[in-house]
């Protein structure tokens, strides 16, 4: 019998947006095609602590995304490359709990999802699912993402980007004359809507700016694009093919992280979206060219406006998006032809092709 893939499943992290990573790895996990593959769940808490578990007991709380958090009742563990195989050791009685043949990081916002621990597992010689370094930064930073996407001559909202100094000479009057008065302001490294604020005053702007900066250093401030929410699923390496585009009806405010995760009848997703052929086509083609723009591989959700004269713009991308049963990623794939499991087989075969490349490539000067 074929001996099984060994897959970690990466969870949890030092983020804001932990509980749904929680969330988004038992959705994988419960969908995994179990013949080809032998899962290995490590939470990590927010302290930035390892934890292996068994599948079976690896999430407390798994039914409530406001509470699930990961069972530290089990080991802490340390990822220790070696020559021959990438180990996990116990770290309180250093026995090696087994290799790790591919990762599959669903860790979102900092610390997972910024190449951070890509670098650890390029460091240690281990495939892993989506981008890799380059690409997981840029498409984490929002700032370096809409200036990459600007100089590709892809159409992105107006925007500016400030730290706590800098902010102190622009007024609400001033940035309203170049992206009007109704503008977003943004932590510039999160996503899923964290510490988002939508403004419209000078009252609302001062509490949105000491908002976003509990979050970043760093904070954009966008225009308020008035038009239709259009979203794109990417998948592949050098070649990578599109699904058809979704919509996001919000029923008031905007696409929150309440709104995306927490409450399913807040948002209506269209999937696909209605739209004309001549307007899908579109949007695939840029799906695609941001995606190449940005350094992406492996997965990426693009997102879009579709302003009423059918201008498109790119609004960001998520390179780890969320997996769970209301994300809109796998939900446009299946529309597209790829069920679930198939999907995540695909991500997986993608991270080891990819490596299998690297690993041509010379280490050594002759």
């Amino acid at each position: 019998m074929k001996e099984k893939i060994k897959v970690a499943i990466i969870f949890g992290g030092k983020s804001a947006e932990h509980e749904i990573s929680i969330i988004s790895a038992k959705n994988v996990i419960d969908a995994i095609d179990k013949e080809k593959y032998e899962t290995i769940p490590i939470g990590i808490d927010k302290d930035g602590s390892w934890y292996l578990n068994e599948q079976s007991k690896f999430i407390l709380e798994s039914s409530n995304p406001r509470l699930a958090k990961i069972n530290k009742a089990k080991e802490k563990v340390a990822l220790v490359p070696t020559n021959n195989s990438n180990e996990l050791v116990c770290i309180t009685d250093n026995k090696n709990k087994g290799k790790i043949d591919v990762a599959f990081p669903i860790l979102h916002g900092p610390y997972g999802e910024d190449g951070s621990i890509q670098g650890l597992f390029r460091m240690a010689n281990i495939p892993y699912v989506g981008a890799d370094v380059l690409g997981s930064a840029v498409g984490m930073d929002k700032d370096v993402l809409k200036r990459l996407l600007r100089d590709a001559g892809i159409p992105t909202p107006k925007f500016g980007v400030f730290n706590k100094e800098t902010i102190k000479d622009k007024s609400f009057d001033k940035l309203a004359k170049k992206l009007g008065k109704k503008m977003f302001v943004k932590p510039a490294n999160l996503g899923s809507s964290v510490g988002i604020s939508k403004v419209e005053n000078k009252g609302e702007f001062k509490k949105a700016i000491e908002y976003a900066f509990k979050y970043d250093m760093k904070i954009i401030v966008e225009e308020a694009v008035t038009g239709r929410e259009i979203e794109c699923s990417v998948l592949g390496n050098e070649k990578p093919i599109v699904s058809l585009p979704g919509e996001i009806v919000v029923s008031s405010g905007f696409y929150s992280y309440e709104t995306k995760y927490l409450d399913e009848e807040a948002a209506k997703l269209e999937v696909p979206a209605k739209l004309s052929e001549k307007t899908v086509k579109k949007i695939q083609e840029l799906a695609v060219k941001a995606f190449k723009a940005l350094c992406c591989s492996g997965m990426a959700r693009v997102d879009f406006f579709l302003r009423d004269n059918n201008e498109i713009l790119v609004n960001e991308i998520n390179t780890i998006p969320g997996f769970t049963k209301i994300s809109m990623y796998p939900k446009l794939w299946e529309a597209s032809g790829i069920p679930y499991t198939e999907l995540i087989d695909r991500l997986i075969q993608l991270a080891i092709d990819r490596f299998n490349k690297e690993q041509k490539l010379k280490t050594s000067f002759e």
